[in-house]
């Protein structure tokens, strides 16, 4: 699965870099790329063809993002199902001693000194 996402998000990068070129590339007075090919007029031949172009790419690479964005979404986003564990209850018996050790009862021997 992680080698999924990992594809999905290089061509994500790679739409996003050619998304970049594209809008670069054009200049919203009708200038643009279309402008360096023929002069600044769009009556020439084949300039209305590359707006016409630039305009198609910059659309079809936006939705290929969304789609891919939204496909890497529903990859990684479904939890993955596990079948349920069956666990039996672990039956915890008291300790037969329930007093902490430093409020014992009986006092702590130590040892007696030699005598000589």
């Amino acid at each position: 699965m992680d080698t999924i996402f990992t594809l999905l998000m290089v061509l994500v990068m790679i739409a996003s870099v050619l998304l970049v070129i594209v809008v670069m590339a054009q200049n919203p007075k009708g200038g643009g790329l279309s402008s360096t090919f023929g002069g600044a007029s769009s009556a020439q031949f084949g300039v209305q063809r590359t707006n016409d172009f630039m305009e198609k790419a910059t659309w079809t690479l936006g939705g290929t993002i969304i789609v891919l964005i939204l496909i890497s979404v529903i990859v990684t986003g479904k939890p993955t199902q596990v079948a349920p564990t069956v666990s039996q209850p672990v039956k915890q018996e008291a300790p037969a001693n329930t007093a902490p050790a430093s409020q014992s009862t009986t006092p702590a021997q130590t040892p007696a000194a030699p005598t000589k």
